[in-house]
């Protein structure tokens, strides 16, 4: 029989190395405690392909605050308490301000030069400067709400005129919100090109950055396998989604440099940026990777929440009730609400902190990675290792929060209020994210115009009898809602006019 090596020698041949040089090496302190792993393949069946973040939090019941995993040679560092997270990230945000080396989406994908995967350094300091001077703060946010404001104006209108693309509707929004804003481009109502282009681009992020997605993130030396090679298919995978991101960094950077140079650029992060006198090809480079970072960070992100907002409204139909009448009694309905009115409106900025708490957006958070060894609480913290917040388990504490499966708006009201969600969905340390205050005004406009004018309801089928929604969420790195149905009609005749009035008003 002729000799030949498969994948599957290649793979068992470097786990025994791997293994071979961990049982040999010494550690100064034990690693945290956590699930116990099988020979060779250590904690790999371990994780669950469907929403592990309840399994990391199971774990946690079981092991503590910090739970170790190892899968093939490769440490994974679960962090299952908002103290731990806190005393880790923020306390030691020296150490632990790296990313882990994800070799599928960073090396071989090119999302490593991103925002939210790059290593911290230098490169990664200028893109968050840029971003935080544009939008880091509270005021710099509510500076942007005008663009917010036109465009959710619009959604409203697009939801008016097909309600059962409402899906769609969303996406198109925040899509549009944030070209707006970065680039100064205005999308189509269907189909944009761009918007789609973009999507993709976040879509392979979104599965590319899911623990254990691939193979070669625990076995990074099966990046030199040839393409050509068995089981290498992750190589064309890789190869596309490349191309799609240099696409969708590339296009509209090219688009504001084509209107900078007819006069006709609209004003944006990116044509501020390119302004400035001789802008050099280093600074262009961060320019551009920022632009793409505040795309990549508030548009899908965004799309999620409101689908949960969509979603949270149609099955608990009384907290709807509550946050309209509210807007009735302070806004009344000869007007839309506007950011200027969120702290007239506690109930509805009280819904909108539960919709960021019921189902946060990133639910195992992007891993951060400590640059050297640490040992915190006499465990040893090993350099490079996948340290994850399971903000998920944060956000579904009982002890934090009473009842964390309903969806309450009123657990952030009265006199001793529960933690606010915001502390922890938008990240820790020196990565949290830097569009977090704009994220969540242009969340609160999107739900609060669509409470001021719709009436959200489970839908019927042929025969007039409810279908009720199945409350489930996908599996990837950015959650969303599993596809569902919902009928959204206007609240009254004087809604609907107030939409259309709005629209020609933009």
């Amino acid at each position: 029989m002729p000799f030949s090596i498969t994948i599957l020698d290649v793979i068992l041949a470097l786990v025994g190395l791997a293994l071979l040089r961990r049982l040999t090496s010494r550690t100064p302190a034990p690693y945290p405690p956590g699930p116990k792993g099988l020979p060779l393949i250590g904690n790999l069946l371990d994780i669950p392909s469907e929403q592990p973040w309840k399994t990391v939090a199971d774990w946690g019941e079981l092991y503590g605050d910090i739970v170790y995993i190892n899968v093939l040679g490769n440490p994974f560092v679960f962090l299952n308490s908002p103290q731990a997270a806190a005393d880790m990230l923020d306390k030691k945000s020296v150490i632990y301000s790296d990313r882990p080396t994800l070799t599928f989406a960073t090396e071989l994908a090119g999302y490593g030069k991103t925002v939210p995967l790059t290593q911290f350094g230098e490169e990664v300091r200028a893109m968050r400067r840029l971003l935080h001077s544009y939008m880091g703060t509270h005021i710099r946010a509510h500076k942007l709400s005008p663009m917010a404001e036109y465009e959710t104006k619009g959604f409203l209108r697009r939801i008016l005129n097909d309600p059962d693309q409402f899906d769609e509707a969303i996406r198109r929004t925040a899509g549009g919100i944030i070209l707006q804003i970065t680039y100064g481009y205005e999308p189509k109502d269907h189909g944009d090109p761009l918007i789609e282009l973009i999507s993709r681009a976040m879509e392979h992020l979104a599965t590319m950055t899911v623990p254990g997605a691939f193979l070669v993130d625990v076995i990074p030396t099966l990046k030199y396998i040839p393409a050509w090679f068995p089981g290498a298919q992750f190589k064309r995978i890789a190869s596309e989604a490349a191309q799609c991101l240099h696409d969708s960094v590339e296009t509209p950077l090219n688009h504001v440099k084509e209107q900078m140079a007819t006069g006709a650029a609209r004003p944006s992060f990116t044509s501020r940026c390119l302004g400035g006198q001789g802008v050099t090809a280093e600074q262009e480079y961060i320019i551009k990777w920022a632009a793409a970072g505040m795309y990549g960070g508030g548009a899908d992100t965004t799309v999620s929440s409101i689908n949960t907002f969509f979603l949270s409204m149609m099955v608990y139909p009384d907290v709807q009730k509550k946050a309209q009448a509210e807007i009735d009694a302070i806004i009344g309905n000869g007007r839309l609400p506007c950011l200027t009115d969120m702290e007239r409106l506690p109930y509805v900025e009280a819904l909108v902190k539960e919709v960021f708490r019921w189902h946060p957006v990133i639910p195992l958070c992007v891993p951060h990675s400590p640059k050297e060894d640490d040992i915190h609480d006499g465990y040893l913290i090993p350099k490079g290792a996948a340290v994850v917040t399971n903000i998920w388990g944060f956000l579904h504490d009982p002890k934090i929060y009473a009842n964390p499966m309903a969806f309450n708006p009123e657990r952030f009201l009265g006199s001793h209020p529960e933690q606010d969600p915001r502390e922890y969905c938008f990240g820790f340390g020196r990565r949290v994210c830097p569009g977090r205050h704009f994220a969540y005004s242009s969340v609160w406009l999107s739900c609060a115009m669509s409470l001021a004018v719709f009436t959200i309801a489970k839908p019927t089928d042929a025969s007039g009898h409810l279908i009720e929604p199945v409350v489930d969420f996908t599996s990837k790195a950015i959650s969303h809602p599993i596809p569902f149905k919902c009928s959204i009609t206007p609240r009254s005749d004087a809604t609907r006019l107030l939409i259309l009035a709005e629209d020609e008003g933009k």
